[in-house]
């Protein structure tokens, strides 16, 4: 394995990823590129002559190791990965070596060219038919803020003195005259063009047949998902196995989390080393959730399709059309481009984190700059998945000065019904386009920066035109514009997928608050020892709650529950399952003292539950929906109920409980304002007050969205992880049967079963079996006692279907195993649903 480091580093940075790749067996080579770390040599961006040229002469190294394998003499079997300036080289590598393998490019660039002079605009659409594929459109406009900030990185002291001018560093003479070019006139000369060119991956992809992972950040102003885009069609195009996955980081957002790195160690172990599952050519993106934990960051779920859209023998890119509003709008270029709106800071936006689009909004339409169109509110949930598109006119204003071009900068805003706005993606697209000078409108489709961003129902999505941008070099000349659209609207891409559950609850975060839990643990012992509160013994040996024999009968004589019984252990996820009107909600309000049981008795951590119980402060509870003083902000409710309790304010650990409930800055709205979604979630977030050790949640994911309830099973799991106790009421089967450890089935007020979930499951003795011969099987199956029936799947061969109804299946593989039969699985048949609908008498299965 060779691992290159990315720009202005050195193989020190890339130290772990080395050890994670070695630890799966692989031999692994870091080096530090020309210019970097110990080189003395200069840096010439990835040259086919330099760059490249080293690491081919290292893969000659390679082939007389004697501890890496040979497909041929001088041939070492051999993968490449690196992120950046080190993906490029991946890429340019792969396309000049036909000895490498696999390789899995990161967070890199397809043409450097369109990377630093991006021009989204052109007559027509973009001939590439997937998700991202940009306009890579001629004649752009100058990137100066990440072309400086390259510079700069290769300005610092190196191990040798410059060769040159200390004003070019430790740059090649011609990359040091590309840029300054570029960067006193704004514009890409022929020569630095041909110079970037050569450092393209684009010039070689159509040569690459190595099976190639494309790895691409989702936050990402440097190098943004079009050269991505690119890259896969090209690579798939000259017929080598392709797989595209999008992650939640990049230059902004950070660099590939532990999923992405196993994603990338899984791709080589198959593709080089040969063992592991096959991982296949399907795409897989980052969804941001909403609910956000640890410092902020938001928690996000992976959607998986089976194929990257629009690549060959793959489906057509489906698309939302969205109707856009707005008429002409005039807009001003200020002379020298200042001042200039604020949309990104290169190298640092991924210190602001999720922040970033939402300063950005406040930061990026000066005055007179912008104009804006914007959809009417969505009817549906909607995640946009890749660059959307509009057409757009731009003309002369009539006696209003304006150069012969149009340097304007379009980006995309999701906007609240409140007016809340954030920028998506955090990034602009850039456009130069030649105005007629007879003032006749230029019209041209505009593809917007590729993003992946879930937009809530009633939200609005608003295209923005601006003239200035401080990343990009817009000129000095003062300009007068008219923009407007050309018919049509917006084309959002959507690429449907299956949600893999990220396990996105931090895990350091929770490991403070368990911290402060034993601490405030130990002093709570430590006060009860020294002055202990009448009624409320010293020692704790009970379970977090056991119920025994309660009832409850109203006035007029109906029962509602008669004779239930269960205890919840420390450390699980309890499911109170039942259909409406089963009884839940009942026993939870007897739980929580608000009304009194009529026979039986409840019990928490050993002492008695009832109305004023000193126990129920160890107790967090949201039963039969929120309700919040509507012309508060949701902060002040919290701090109002808390303040009831009439508990010390330093043990509400309020900023712990927002964090894991994920309201974000909407806690400071008012409650009025909010969606059932979010109330819901403040509701969750009250519970979690004093961060209780029995947590009880009524129907806790009324309202929220898919991401969202994926969020909060994480959440409620990681709750319990610690010791502490949940126990949720719901009537969504698949949700408790992902959720709960443990499950109490109720009907008519009574409990009709009560284990863990798999216990459950499996109680009605349905199963399956996985066998050689399976009518043999069968026959084998319905001689034993007790078996009611027997049946061979006629979908799926070898498997073999019984109603055990008691007979233990142990009995049963044993029975299969001695009449000479291969069993190569056995387990339970039915799902929660089937077993539920079985318990509560409504099972009509023929």
């Amino acid at each position: 394995m060779l691992v290159a480091h990315g720009f202005g580093g050195s193989k020190a940075d890339v130290d772990g990823d080395a050890r994670d790749l070695a630890a799966r067996g692989f031999a692994v080579l870091t080096w530090s590129a020309r210019g970097f770390g110990a080189s003395t040599g200069q840096i010439a961006l990835d040259s086919p002559d330099h760059e490249v040229a080293d690491a081919r002469a290292l893969v000659d190294w390679l082939a007389a190791r004697p501890e890496v394998r040979l497909d041929a003499p001088g041939d070492p079997r051999v993968g490449v990965t690196g992120g950046s300036y080190g993906g490029a080289l991946a890429l340019l590598l792969a396309g000049y070596d036909r000895r490498v393998d696999a390789l899995a490019p990161v967070i890199t660039w397809n043409d450097l060219g369109q990377a630093l002079f991006p021009n989204a605009a052109a007559e027509t659409p973009p001939p590439g038919a997937t998700p991202a594929a940009g306009a890579f459109a001629p004649d752009g406009v100058f990137k100066s803020g990440w072309a400086g900030v390259f510079f700069s990185a290769g300005l610092g002291p190196g191990a040798a003195p410059p060769l040159g001018p200390v004003t070019c560093g430790r740059f090649t003479p011609e990359i040091c005259a590309a840029y300054t070019g570029a960067a006193t006139t704004g514009r890409l000369s022929p020569e630095t063009a041909e110079l970037l060119r050569r450092s393209s991956p684009a010039t070689v992809t159509d040569r690459i047949t190595a099976p190639t992972l494309v790895v691409q950040g989702e936050q990402d102003t440097l190098f943004g998902l079009d050269q991505a885009d690119a890259t896969a069609r090209q690579v798939a195009a000259a017929g080598a196995t392709v797989k595209v996955l999008w992650y939640g980081g990049g230059h902004d957002g950070g660099a590939p989390d532990q999923a992405v790195r196993d994603a990338i160690g899984s791709w080589f172990d198959f593709h080089l080393a040969g063992t592991g599952p096959e991982p296949g050519t399907g795409f897989a993106y980052t969804v941001a959730s909403g609910i956000r934990a640890g410092n902020g960051t938001p928690t996000s779920r992976t959607v998986t399709a089976t194929a990257y859209p629009g690549l060959p023998g793959t489906a057509a890119l489906l698309t939302a059309p969205l109707a856009l509003d707005g008429d002409p709008q005039v807009v001003v270029h200020p002379a020298g481009g200042n001042p200039a709106a604020i949309t990104s800071l290169p190298g640092l936006g991924g210190a602001l984190g999720a922040a970033a689009g939402r300063i950005a909004a406040a930061t990026a339409e000066l005055p007179g700059q912008s104009a804006r169109f914007a959809t009417p509110p969505l009817e549906s949930p909607l995640t946009v998945t890749g660059a959307p598109q509009v057409r757009l006119t731009f003309a002369r204003v009539p006696g209003q000065p304006g150069p012969a071009e149009a340097v304007l900068f379009a980006r995309v805003f999701e906007e609240s019904p409140d007016g809340l706005r954030t920028l998506l993606g955090g990034a602009v697209a850039p456009m130069r386009v030649a105005v007629p000078a007879d003032g006749s409108p230029a019209a041209v489709t505009v593809t917007l920066p590729g993003v992946v961003a879930p937009v809530e129902a009633g939200h609005r999505l608003v295209v923005s035109v601006a003239t200035t941008d401080e990343g990009y070099a817009s000129g000095t000349d003062p300009a007068v514009w008219r923009v407007g659209l050309d018919g049509g609207g917006l084309t959002v891409p959507v690429v449907p997928g299956g949600s893999v559950a990220a396990d996105t609850v931090p895990f350091w975060p929770l490991v403070g608050i368990g911290a402060v839990l034993a601490v405030a643990l130990l002093a709570w012992l430590g006060a009860r020892f020294l002055r202990p509160r009448p009624g409320v013994p010293a020692v704790d040996a009970g379970r977090p709650l056991e119920i025994r024999g309660l009832a409850k009968t109203y006035k007029g004589g109906f029962t509602a529950v008669r004779d239930v019984s269960f205890a919840v252990e420390r450390g699980t996820v309890l499911g109170l399952l039942g259909p409406n009107g089963a009884g839940k909600t009942t026993v939870l309000r007897m739980l929580m003292g608000l009304i009194r049981p009529s026979a039986g008795t409840i019990t928490a951590f050993g002492q008695p539950v009832g109305p004023g119980a000193p126990v129920l402060a160890r107790i967090g509870a949201f039963v039969e929906g929120p309700g919040f003083l509507p012309h508060l902000s949701g902060a002040d409710n919290l701090r109002l109920y808390w303040a009831a309790t009439g508990r010390p304010p330093a043990e509400a650990h309020a900023d712990e409980a927002l964090e894991i409930a994920g309201l974000g800055a909407a806690v400071h709205r008012r409650v009025g304002t909010y969606s059932q979604g979010m109330r819901q979630r403040l509701a969750i977030a009250q519970a979690m007050l004093g961060l209780p050790e029995l947590l009880v949640l009524d129907e806790p994911t009324n309202g929220l969205d898919p991401p969202q309830i994926s969020a909060m099973r994480a959440v409620l799991r990681r709750y319990a992880a610690g010791g502490r106790t949940v126990l949720v009421s719901s009537h969504l089967l698949a949700e408790v049967e992902q959720t709960c450890t443990h499950v109490v089935v109720m009907h008519r007020g009574r409990v009709v079963a009560d284990g863990t979930v798999a216990d459950v499951i499996a109680g009605g003795g349905a199963a399956t079996f996985a066998v050689d011969e399976p009518q043999r099987a069968a026959s084998v199956l319905g001689a034993l006692a007790g078996v009611l029936s027997v049946q061979v799947d006629p979908d799926v061969a070898g498997t073999v279907h019984a109603e055990l109804n008691g007979t233990p299946r142990a009995d049963a593989v044993r029975a299969l195993v001695d009449a000479g039969l291969d069993v190569t699985a056995a387990g339970p048949r039915r799902r929660l649903e089937d077993a539920f609908l079985q318990l509560v008498g409504e099972d009509r299965t023929p």
